[in-house]
């Protein structure tokens, strides 16, 4: 119960928040308003997956959205110049390629997570403007813009693609090896180590696996934007930190999972849907997701402190 109780516990405040959107704006309710809440909060579980396994491990992924960046950038260029298929594969190549440096330079050269992904944040968006010279790609063939603006059976494509995506990771995670590798180590490394279990390996898989989710997600979101250009991941970081963070994943790592940034991502989304339909500005908004940030670390570290006087 008391994994799935922050669960719960937010889709109380989703079904809450709905209401009274609901009563103060009665469009919300209407179908074609929740369709593109339902696809706004695809998009932003996508950014987010990644930087939730790195989180999950004690870890932090501060390059995965110049990583998006760079991989996008490439698989965009080989759109224009290439077929389908080798576009897509060299642009999720790319992302785990940047992944497994990231762990590779936790993992065995020892640097701290935030520093490691900082200085490779900085590579990525270097070669990202380097590969593309500052220009802007566009103009992508209809059968890569299916992942973006596509609908299969009536449903948006990137709804289909988060709700497979969240199964796989949320399958892995708690039914595999890997996945209880990967909480062991967030929940403490040391113990995790002297348990037998392979923490550089963990450490390395964890962040390979974040780089390549962020090309996944990168590759949804240059289809949907019918275009590519080496700032196009500059304003992920903080979204995506923060529907981690108000779905109740521990910063500290070791506690909470894909289904927590599942329902921050929908928190979020509703609110930022809310907001724009109540007319509130830009910098009341940002005011407003801070301080939701701020009081959901706040209340899972009050929860964490109760139950460990029980």
């Amino acid at each position: 119960m008391n994994r799935y109780a922050p669960i719960i516990m937010r889709l109380g405040i989703v079904l809450g928040i709905g209401v009274f959107l609901t009563i103060v704006r009665p469009e919300f309710l209407t179908m074609n308003n929740l369709i593109n809440v339902a696809r706004q909060s695809s998009l932003l579980f996508l950014v987010s997956v990644g930087l939730t396994i790195t989180i999950l491990g004690a870890g932090i992924d501060l390059s995965f959205g110049s990583v998006l960046t760079l991989s996008a950038c490439i698989l965009g260029t080989l759109l224009k110049t290439d077929s389908f298929f080798l576009a897509i594969l060299a642009g999720l190549a790319v992302g785990a390629c940047c992944g497994f440096v990231n762990g590779a330079l936790v993992a065995f050269i020892g640097l701290p997570p935030f520093m490691a992904t900082y200085g490779m944040l900085w590579i990525a968006q270097g070669l990202a403007i380097m590969f593309t010279k500052s220009e802007i790609i566009y103009g992508f063939p209809d059968n890569f813009r299916i992942f973006g603006v596509g609908y299969l059976i009536g449903i948006p494509v990137p709804i289909i693609i988060a709700i497979i995506l969240f199964g796989v990771l949320y399958f892995m995670l708690i039914h595999t090896v890997l996945g209880r590798h990967i909480y062991s180590v967030g929940a403490n490394l040391q113990v995790a180590r002297l348990s037998g279990i392979p923490v550089k390996r963990t450490q390395i898989i964890t962040y390979t696996l974040s780089g390549f989710l962020s090309a996944c997600a990168g590759i949804v979101y240059v289809s949907r934007m019918n275009a590519v250009e080496p700032a196009i991941g500059d304003s992920l970081l903080l979204p995506a930190l923060g529907a981690v963070a108000i779905g109740g994943v521990s910063l500290f790592g070791g506690e909470g999972g894909i289904g927590n940034t599942f329902m921050g991502a929908i928190i979020m989304s509703f609110v930022i849907n809310g907001m724009n339909l109540i007319g509130m500005t830009s910098n009341w908004q940002s005011f407003t997701i801070g301080a939701m940030v701020v009081f959901s670390v706040l209340i899972d570290q009050l929860r964490a402190e109760k139950f460990q006087t029980l």
